[in-house]
């Protein structure tokens, strides 16, 4: 793809990025599990039994952020990564977007309600030091994907499509990106279905679309959406936590339709222009862009 002088000032990290983007975030995920699945007696013996907390575990995890940082790093060099970082800074948006983070837990009473198990199973932490140390696992595990899927792959995919189908693509991507780990005995996906996991995604992907544009594509905020969602505390509401998912995530865009179906004013840049602070909390140049290559 030709990108002239201007559209590589205005992206130095182009949408073609977005295929080296993928093909690192699943060729290393999916790479590892697929060792797991393939040759379990060998990869047992050299590495031990694969669970939530194995290193490869964790690197699996953690590989669309560290996809979007060589992509970032190759078109944008260690000061566009240092200016994209800076967007963990981001923290200003409308009020009502905290109420709703602070709120998410209930999606997870409401299904546990459903469920039947909500003053039935036991609280699963015995100790102060057991449930700070599954707060703190939480919070390095999952939500740093959004390094790569809020941080790089919507802002690319915004410039080509409106958030409401950026959110569908992105939200079917991650939720197939979760399959291997359905597969495997020890890890946490283990005990689901992963169909309602996939339509469950898809809709949280489009709740959480919403959000980052209204943040100007925080990726602090989507790191807090995402931990809230693996919070160790709340109860066991699989399967029907998805229909309170989809319930909300078609109010949200109902009540954001004019944001949700059109490209203008949506996040589509990767690196900021700048990453000195015109505010507390804010970053100078506009990280939306009506149009790019």
């Amino acid at each position: 793809m030709a990108i002239d002088s201007a559209g590589a000032h205005r992206y130095p990290v182009p949408l073609i990025a977005l295929a080296p983007f993928l093909l690192i975030t699943f060729g290393l995920a999916w790479g590892i599990l697929a060792l797991y699945i393939l040759l379990p007696g060998p990869m047992t013996a050299m590495f031990g039994q694969l669970s939530g907390h194995h290193p490869l575990f964790i690197l699996a995890v953690w590989s669309p952020a560290i996809a979007a940082f060589i992509v970032i790093t190759r078109h944008a060099g260690l000061a566009g990564l240092r200016r994209y970082l800076s967007r963990m800074l981001l923290w200003q948006c409308h009020p009502v977007w905290y109420v709703f983070l602070l709120g998410v837990p209930l999606l997870f009473y409401a299904g546990a309600a459903v469920k039947g198990n909500l003053f039935t199973d036991p609280f699963p932490f015995t100790s102060l030091t057991a449930l700070l140390s599954a707060i703190a696992i939480t919070l390095i595990l999952g939500p740093v994907e959004e390094f790569g899927w809020r941080g790089l792959a919507l802002p690319l995919l915004q410039r080509r499509f409106a958030p409401i189908w950026a959110g569908l693509i992105l939200g079917g991507i991650w939720g197939i990106w979760h399959l291997p780990a359905f597969l495997l005995s020890g890890t946490p996906q283990s005990a689901w279905s992963f169909t309602p996991f996939l339509l469950g995604s898809v809709a949280l992907s489009l709740i959480v679309t919403p959000l980052f544009n209204a943040s100007r594509g925080s990726i602090l905020l989507v790191f807090l959406f995402h931990w809230q969602l693996i919070n160790p505390i709340w109860p066991d509401a699989q399967p029907y936590d998805i229909v309170f998912f989809w319930a909300v995530a078609l109010v949200i865009i109902a009540l954001n339709r004019k944001t949700m179906f059109r490209k203008a004013g949506a996040v589509t840049r990767v690196v900021p222009f700048t990453a000195n602070r015109g505010r507390l909390g804010d970053l100078t140049g506009d990280l939306t862009e009506e149009t790019g290559p």
